[in-house]
């Protein structure tokens, strides 16, 4: 044990991955629906570490962090230059007056409870469950013109607040939203009605909305045997499908075995009793078709044809700012479906009345024609690669930090986005760019995971690893009382978006409880893209703003 301990010491990147290892281990339990998180488990682990006197030196803990933030930046960008547009300002309102109430809530807190600057800035970071601000403010508290053990003991203090008030932002944000927040807009059963009528606007109902049923393949390809009297002596291709869609029944006419033999498809091939014909949709539309068409039937043989998939992100030149179903009537989506919309990295539902944005993947699905002539269309055909743009990446940090480095005096204070700061706003600037140029500038998902979960836990656990020494002493400061005011610095914010969404902006239930939601960075709801992306870059710059204020 002994010589692991030494090894540990001499080789300290061995116990950064050590702490990687048990603090993504031990956040993958959960008692009940509570979780400790990964981030959360991180910093715990790497503060045990620390006790084993371990110094990690160099500028690693800096390099993670930088990539973490602009990945956080290039992912919500395209959202939050979107919401800056005239339909998305009442969001980006909301998302801004209640990142001030983030702010000031923990402010006022700590100035009452005479906590200082390191303690303020974990409060904020754990209360409103945003880890960024661990870093940011860190950087910016080395950038004070204080000694340096005043600036270590403050940077210690951060991680110790932030463990023991994440506990209760993280549940406790779940909690007040899932149960006080119906109560707060008029009552579950209201929420629950108003919620219903909002889907049927929307184009769906319980019958046929696309996530009720829980498939792996939202689109199928299913063969029939025609056997409905509807059919008589005959109807042709383009008669049975405007009837489906007549019917609500999106579906369309792929391969038809007549006596035997397959035959290619047009709009005007007689379709008669006894053929057999192959019908691709969304399965909600699918479901039922034995009572609109006849029995299904397996036949491998005309069940076997290449269909595929696309990704296709929409510029603005295109489809962006028109609803779903406009670009469903469109002539070129004849036979080719939507199985899925991302925004920011978040699924958004395939309803009619959706809008589609700049920036959003649709993946479609059809035969290989089909779907690539749609997917020229729409836009930029964003293939699946394994490959990471780095000259992209390096340069948007590059430019980021020299321009977060710039700093303003007031008052022989130095003030300044740090080089934290900038590499987030640079992230925001060239995801924005790749939406308008997808040519350049990709970060496949995989990719993105990593610069997001693995940048961020490798700090955290740098950070973890250097406050082990002082962490326990620092616990024992703070008390059981910081629990306390954590929760009241998580609870004001919330209620304070649920009144203001309900009696201010007037919002729908729905997009009230979602807004609320996207502005704390909380669970995902209807609302939350925008103003995840204005919260989540606001919330990481008040780590900035929270060391300047006390």
């Amino acid at each position: 044990m002994e010589w692991i301990i030494n090894q540990l010491r001499d080789h300290p990147e061995l116990a950064i991955f050590l702490t990687l290892f048990a603090g993504f281990w031990l956040g993958r339990f959960k008692i009940g629906k509570f979780s400790l998180g990964t981030v959360t488990s991180v910093l715990l682990v790497g503060v045990l570490v620390g006790q084993l006197n371990i110094s990690v030196d160099g500028p690693m803990k800096a390099v993670f962090f930088l990539l973490f933030l602009f990945a956080v930046g290039y992912k919500v960008g395209p959202q939050f230059f979107r919401g800056l547009k005239k339909d998305g300002l009442p969001q980006v309102g909301f998302a801004v007056l209640m990142c001030i109430v983030s702010l000031i809530a923990p402010w006022i807190l700590a100035k009452i409870m005479g906590y200082h600057v390191g303690e303020a800035a974990g409060l904020l970071a754990g209360s409103q469950t945003i880890s960024a601000v661990i870093g940011v403010a860190s950087d910016t508290i080395n950038q004070l013109s204080i000694s340096d053990a005043q600036k270590a003991t403050f940077i210690n203090a951060i991680p110790v607040a932030y463990a023991v008030t994440y506990i209760f932002g993280t549940a406790g944000s779940a909690w007040i939203l899932a149960s006080l927040g119906p109560k707060m807009l008029g009552g579950l059963d209201k929420v629950k009605a108003d919620c219903k009528e909002l889907e049927a606007k929307m184009g769906t109902s319980e019958a046929d909305e696309p996530g009720f049923y829980t498939a792996l393949r939202p689109v199928v390809f299913r063969a029939y045997k025609i056997e409905n009297k509807w059919f008589g002596k005959g109807k042709t291709v383009s008669e049975l499908e405007k009837y489906l869609i007549e019917n609500d029944k999106r579906l369309f006419v792929e391969r038809v075995r007549q006596k035997g033999v397959i035959e290619e498809v047009t709009p005007e091939m007689l379709l008669q009793p006894g053929d057999e014909v192959v019908l691709s949709g969304r399965r909600e539309y699918a479901i039922g078709e034995e009572d609109w068409i006849g029995p299904e039937v397996i036949d491998a043989q005309l069940l076997d044809f290449p269909a595929e998939t696309l990704p296709v992100m929409v510029t603005h030149r295109t489809f962006a700012g028109e609803k779903v179903s406009t670009v469903r009537a469109q002539k070129f989506m004849h036979g080719v479906s939507i199985r899925s919309i991302k925004r920011a990295g978040i699924n958004i539902p395939v309803l009619a009345q959706t809008v589609i944005d700049s920036g959003d993947i649709l993946e479609l699905t059809g035969t290989k024609f089909e779907v690539e002539t749609a997917a020229k269309q729409m836009g930029y055909i964003d293939r699946p690669t394994n490959q990471t743009d780095m000259i992209f990446v390096g340069l948007g940090i590059l430019i980021g930090g020299l321009v977060g480095a710039l700093a303003i005096h007031l008052g022989g204070i130095p003030i300044s986005l740090s080089t934290s700061g900038g590499a987030l706003i640079a992230g925001l600037v060239f995801g924005w760019l790749r939406s308008k140029r997808p040519t350049f500038g990709g970060i496949p998902e995989p990719s993105l995971w990593v610069l997001n979960n693995v940048g961020l836990n490798m700090f955290i656990a740098v950070v973890g690893i250097a406050a082990g020494p002082s962490f326990v002493t620092g616990f024992k400061e703070v008390g059981f009382s910081l629990f306390i005011v954590g929760a009241l610095a998580t609870a004001i914010p919330l209620l304070s978006g649920l009144l203001m969404g309900r009696y201010l902006f007037k919002f729908h239930p729905a997009l009230t409880l979602g807004c609320t939601a996207g502005a704390r960075t909380t669970t995902a709801a209807l609302g939350y893209t925008v103003t995840y992306a204005v919260g989540n870059t606001l919330l990481i710059i008040w780590g900035v703003a929270i060391v300047l204020l006390m």
